[in-house]
């Protein structure tokens, strides 16, 4: 995944009286921290910030920062460890990055996305979205926004499990391989109806005590 470029300004004033004035600048504040990094308070476009994350998985953009200080540019490969918004307009208040190592791997949890109609639903099935992410180990540049799963192939009563699906090349998933990612089930609908049948044929016969006892 190709990094996409994000500028910073670095700023010195804390607070949350300091904050509210970025915000009503049209500024983010934020911080940056890492294992080899003393963490760094920045301020970011807000309306840029927004544009980029439109339509994208926030937690897995790796970011080209650039850090403005005092006319000098500080390049770093970032990623989102935490935003948070506010409760009512979700507005973003306050943005957290982590600085990476573009030679180590990373653990991400990355969406899925089922492809297709399955030929169960197109006979009357319906189509369970079990799993909504996938826990992914890769190095930065193997990193996706997305998985697209086919579950055009699957018929009712069949599942689609983890280790079904073949991943993109330098992905390795790190979950068991036996949880189940999508199924077709049987209509709701045809349960009820026999069930409805079923009672009617009863309200017809005579009365029979019917025993029914579990098996030690």
């Amino acid at each position: 995944m190709a990094a996409i470029q994000l500028d910073s300004k670095k700023r010195t004033m804390t607070g949350k009286g300091s904050a509210r004035k970025l915000r009503s600048g049209g500024r983010l504040p934020g911080i940056l921290y890492g294992p080899n990094t003393s963490p760094i308070r920045l301020s970011l476009d807000y309306k840029q910030f927004q544009k980029t994350l439109r339509e994208r998985s926030a937690e897995n953009i790796i970011f080209a920062l650039r850090i403005d200080s005092n006319g000098k540019n500080q390049p770093k490969r970032v990623m989102i460890k935490e935003i948070q918004k506010d409760p009512v307009t979700r507005e973003y208040l306050h943005v957290d990055f982590y600085e990476i190592s573009m030679e180590k791997e990373l653990e991400v949890d990355i969406p899925v996305y089922l492809v297709n109609t399955p030929i169960g639903v197109k006979g009357g099935g319906i189509l369970e979205h079990i799993r909504r992410e996938l826990k992914i180990s890769c190095m930065p540049k193997n990193l996706i926004d997305k998985i697209e799963v086919d579950v055009s192939g699957l018929d009712i009563g069949q599942s689609l499990h983890i280790e079904d699906i073949n991943l993109a090349p330098g992905l390795k998933s790190i979950e068991d391989g036996d949880l189940t990612i999508a199924t077709v089930v049987a209509p709701t609908i045809e349960k009820e109806k026999v069930e409805e049948e079923v009672e009617e044929e009863v309200e017809g016969a005579g009365s029979e005590e019917i025993k029914v006892e579990e098996k030690s």
